[in-house]
C-alpha cells in the first residue's frame, strides 16, 4: 500500500531514524522500534487544534438540549430534528471533503476551509434569533465539520507508524476530548455566574474557534501523501468509488451503518437522566463533562488495546458500553452513582469507537484514496446516526423515555454479535500485512 514505516519528515521521528541509520552500525532494532512507537508532532499539533475547536463547539452543544426544550419550549420531536442535523448534516460533505483532499493532495487546506466555516457560525450565533436561524447555523457548522474531519484524519494516518495508528488516534482524541470537557465546563461557569447568559457563551465559543483556526494555519504542515511518495503533484488522480466502497472497507462500512442506526444522540440520554434524577438546569452541561472525562481517561489505553487485539474487534464490542448506558438511563429512578456510571459507560463507548473507526478505514485504504475511505466510513456513521436521532425523538414521544431506550438497547444487543462476525477477518488481514511489513523492514 505504500505505507511509510516511520512518522513522516514533518515530525522528529524520521530525522532521528535517519541519523541512527547513518551512524556506524546503523540503527538497532531497539532504536527503530522506540522511534517508530513515538507519536508524531503533527498528531500532537492537530490534537491541540481539535482541543480548541471542541472547546468552541461543545460549549454550544452542552446548552442546546435545554435551550430548545426549556427556553424555546419545543418538544422532543423538534430536538430530535435538530440533533439529527447535528449528527448527519455533515454526511454528504464528508465525502466531498475526503474526495477534495485526495484529488488536490492538499488535506491541510481542505481541513482549514472546514474549520473556518465552523468558526464563522460561532460568531453568527450572536445575531441568531429563533428556531429557524439556529437550525440553519447548526447545519452550516456541521457542514464545516464534514469538510475538515476526513482530511484531518488522513493527515494523522499519513504522519503515523501504521502499527501504532490506534495509539496516534488515541493521543489525538485525548487532546480533542480535553477540549470537549472544557467546553461544557466553560458554559457551566458562564451560566452559573450569568443566568441565561447564552450570548456570553457564544462569544467565548467564537474566540476558541478562532484560536484553533490560527493554530492549524500556522503550525500544521501541509502533509501531501502523493508528493511524499513521489507521485503526481499536479495531475488530479481520479478516485474510483467502487474500489473505496466495494473493497476491503466494505465490511466496516456495513457494520458502521448498522451500529449507527442504533446510536441515539447524547442529548437524549442526558435528558433522560435529567428527567429521572431532577437535575437543575444549570447543572446540565456537567453531564457532557462527565462523559468526556471518561473518554479522556480511556482514549489512549483503548487505542493501544485496539492495536494489540484488533481494531475492528474493539470497535464492535465497544458498543456494549452503549447498551449498558441505555439500560442505566432507562431506569425509573436512580441517584448520583447511577448517573456517573452512565457517563463512564458513554465515555468507554466513545473511546472504543471514535478514533478507532478512522484508524480502521485509514489502514485498509490505499494512499491515494485514504481520505475518501475515511470520509466514507464517517459519512455512513453520520447518516445512520441522523436517522437514529430523528426516529428516537418520535419513539420517545410515542412510548416514553424508558420504553424507547429499552427497545434500542435490545436491538443493539442483537446487532453487536452480527457485526463482530462480519468484521473479524479485517483484523486478521491487517495483522498479516503488518507482520510482513515488519519482516521486510528488518532486512
Amino acid at each position: 500500500m505504500g505505507w511509510d514505516p516511520l512518522p513522516n519528515g514533518h515530525g522528529k521521528g524520521l530525522a532521528l531514524y535517519l541519523s541512527l541509520r547513518d551512524r556506524p552500525g546503523g540503527a538497532t532494532p531497539h532504536d527503530a522500534r522506540t522511534t517508530a512507537s513515538r507519536v508524531s508532532s503533527v498528531v500532537v499539533t492537530l490534537g491541540i487544534v481539535s482541543m480548541l475547536t471542541d472547546m468552541s463547539s461543545e460549549s454550544v452543544v452542552a446548552v442546546l438540549p435545554l435551550y430548545v426544550t426549556a427556553t424555546l419550549g419545543l418538544s422532543t420531536i423538534a430536538y430530535g430534528f435538530i440533533d439529527g442535523l447535528m449528527q448527519g448534516a455533515s454526511a454528504l460533505v464528508r465525502i466531498l471533503g475526503g474526495w477534495a483532499a485526495d484529488r488536490l493532495d492538499r488535506p491541510k487546506w481542505v481541513a482549514f476551509f472546514g474549520y473556518g466555516v465552523s468558526a464563522l457560525t460561532r460568531g453568527a450565533l450572536l445575531f441568531a434569533a429563533g428556531f429557524g436561524a439556529i437550525t440553519a447555523l447548526v447545519t452550516f457548522d456541521r457542514i464545516g465539520k464534514g469538510f475538515r474531519t476526513a482530511p484531518r484524519d488522513a493527515i494523522i494516518t499519513a504522519s503515523s507508524n501504521r502499527q501504532f495508528l490506534g495509539r496516534s488516534f488515541g493521543v489525538h482524541r485525548t487532546l480533542d476530548t480535553v477540549g470537549a470537557a472544557l467546553g461544557p465546563l466553560m458554559a457551566f461557569v458562564v451560566l452559573w455566574e450569568i443566568p441565561n447568559g447564552y450570548s456570553t457563551v457564544f462569544v467565548a465559543s467564537f474566540a476558541c474557534a478562532l484560536l484553533g483556526l490560527a493554530a492549524l494555519g500556522l503550525l500544521v504542515p501541509d502533509v501531501r501523501p502523493r508528493a511524499k511518495l513521489g507521485g503526481p503533484k499536479v495531475e488530479r488522480v481520479p478516485i474510483r468509488w467502487r474500489h473505496v466502497l466495494g473493497g476491503p472497507a466494505r465490511p466496516i462500512l456495513i457494520a458502521a451503518a448498522v451500529l449507527g442506526l442504533l446510536t441515539v444522540g447524547d442529548g437524549f440520554i442526558y435528558l433522560a437522566l435529567q428527567s429521572r434524577d431532577g437535575f437543575a438546569t444549570r447543572w446540565f452541561p456537567l453531564l457532557y463533562v462527565g462523559t468526556n472525562i471518561g473518554y479522556l481517561g480511556l482514549a489512549i489505553p483503548v487505542g493501544r488495546l485496539a492495536d494489540r487485539v484488533g481494531r475492528a474487534k474493539v470497535l464492535v464490542i465497544g458498543h456494549l458500553g452503549l447498551v449498558a448506558a441505555y439500560a442505566v438511563a432507562a431506569m425509573h429512578s436512580g441517584g448520583t452513582r447511577s448517573t456517573l456510571l452512565c457517563l463512564l459507560l458513554m465515555g468507554t463507548f466513545y473511546a472504543a469507537t471514535d478514533g478507532v473507526l478512522a484508524a480502521i478505514a485509514g489502514r485498509v485504504s490505499s494512499d491515494e484514496s485514504r481520505a475518501s475511505t475515511i470520509a466514507a466510513a464517517q459519512t455512513v456513521t453520520a447518516v445512520a446516526r441522523m436517522i437514529a436521532s430523528s426516529a428516537f425523538g418520535l419513539l420517545w414521544y410515542t412510548i416514553g423515555r424508558s420504553s424507547a431506550l429499552d427497545v434500542v438497547a435490545l436491538a443493539l444487543v442483537v446487532a453487536v454479535p452480527a457485526c463482530y462476525l462480519l468484521t473479524r477477518r479485517l483484523d486478521r488481514d491487517v495483522a498479516a500485512d503488518d507482520a510482513a511489513a515488519v519482516e521486510a523492514n528488518s532486512k
